[in-house]
């Protein structure tokens, strides 16, 4: 017995899964960006290179994530929709056993688009739109009831008069929605601009107060930047929108104040397309 046991360590020893420094290698390991073995391949629709891609790092020791425009995968591959014909970027980045970080672009032609949100045209036209306070309303900014207004009901603003509510956003600021990196920018009378992205969920709808027809027709998120004048009377920043119309032409967005139920006070925001 006792021979037994003296060779099976001895065993162990020799073979290289029992061997520690094989595995540490591993742990700290790299590789270099033209080592990669990624792919992005359009899905083909009607004989042609369609919209909808399927990316796959598979076999990569590095973990994996892709910018696709519009949005980020997480992980070594997926399904993703692409928003543009022509050709498009998609920017893979991985994150090496030791830390350091790799990135590649591949590029997809896409000839014909599917399945696009109407909504992604209404925000950012065929690639980009520019919006502006909408100098038709009556009012473009301030408040009302939430759940019923749908536009300043109670302390109200004109565009004339935004300067001298948030210095740089009044007349003459305007903000840039854009399919490429679906990216917002705030540009400001100053000259001066602030960028960052934005989303939205259609799917994210609000009864009015009396309950018979829809008050919100979706949500509009914005990160690193908000819409133009994006905060309340007290200044506290806003990021996150309902939709209450938007068309090719005119948007509508509300907040609530925190808490707030029917006929609460909840701020508006009026804008136009340029």
């Amino acid at each position: 017995m006792k021979n037994i046991g003296i060779y099976a360590i001895a065993v162990c020893f020799m073979l290289p899964a029992c061997s520690p420094l094989e595995d540490r290698n591993e742990l700290t390991g790299s590789i270099t960006a033209d080592q990669l073995n990624i792919s992005a391949v359009p899905e083909i629709r009607d004989g042609v290179n369609s919209n909808y891609v399927i990316l796959n790092s598979d076999g990569n020791p590095c973990l994996s994530s892709w910018d696709y425009g519009s949005g980020t995968l997480i992980g070594t591959g997926g399904r993703v929709q692409l928003l543009l014909t022509g050709d498009n970027d998609i920017i893979y980045t991985g994150l090496n056993p030791d830390g350091s970080k790799i990135t590649k672009t591949l590029v997809v032609h896409v000839d014909r688009t599917y399945d696009v949100p109407q909504e992604w045209a209404f925000f950012c036209g065929s690639g980009e739109k520019t919006w502006k306070w909408d100098d038709q309303a009556p009012s473009v900014w301030g408040n009302g009831g939430y759940l019923s207004n749908v536009g300043p009901g109670w302390w109200t603003v004109q565009v004339g008069d935004m300067e001298g509510q948030t210095p740089g956003e009044g007349a003459g600021a305007s903000m840039t929605f854009s399919l490429k990196g679906a990216s917002l920018t705030k540009n400001k009378s100053d000259g001066s601009s602030e960028s960052g992205s934005f989303s939205f969920d259609m799917s994210s709808t609000t009864m009015n107060a009396g309950g018979d027809a829809l008050w919100a027709i979706g949500k509009l998120n914005t990160s690193r930047v908000t819409v133009l004048s994006g905060r309340n009377g007290d200044g506290v920043l806003v990021y996150n929108y309902d939709i209450l119309k938007l068309t090719d032409t005119e948007m509508a967005l509300g907040w609530p104040e925190p808490g707030a139920t029917a006929w609460g006070t909840a701020w508006y925001w009026i804008f136009r397309a340029e």
